[in-house]
């Protein structure tokens, strides 16, 4: 091979390599501001809902009835399980929202799953005082331990209107 040809390509190398190296940096340091930037506007389903006093208090007016439960297998041959039941609001204040925790139980009475779910989403109408309303949630594991009975529902949320 002729010695100018050979040494042009030497010559290049670096720059190839060095234009590589930038291109590199730039997409990392695009991908870590996009990270920065969307740290803090998560979906707002999954961040939890305040239960200071005042909401702590509304949830001693809350009670569920008529619990139901069925399980169905899905498309893909998995076992869902619905629970289901009556929710009402005995108090005065109207709630837009309800988060509650599932805690499922073995026959030792333990619990061995605890799902956290929201009844009301911000797109449901105010369960005003003295308003009852149906409510279903799916749980797609439960493991095989489960006693079978009705899992323990406690509110942990709540945003009144």
């Amino acid at each position: 091979m002729p010695e100018g040809i050979q040494s042009e390509e030497r010559s290049s190398f670096p720059i190839a390599f060095a234009l590589g190296a930038a291109i590199v940096l730039l997409l990392v340091g695009g991908l870590v501001l996009a990270s920065r930037f969307s740290r803090g506007k998560g979906n707002p389903a999954d961040q939890r809902l305040p239960f200071g006093a005042a909401e702590q208090a509304a949830a001693g007016r809350i009670h569920f009835s008529d619990p139901e439960m069925a399980r169905a297998a899905n498309f893909l041959n998995q076992e869902v399980t619905y629970i289901g039941g009556v929710i009402s609001n005995d108090g005065v204040a109207a709630i837009r929202e309800v988060e509650v925790t599932l805690e499922f139980h073995d026959p030792f009475n333990q619990v061995i799953l605890r799902e956290t779910r929201r009844l009301l989403g911000p797109n449901a109408r105010a369960l005003g005082g003295g308003e009852r309303r149906d409510f279903q949630v799916s749980i797609e594991y439960v493991p095989d331990e489960w006693n079978q009975q009705y899992p323990t529902i406690k509110v942990t949320g709540l945003l009144l209107q």
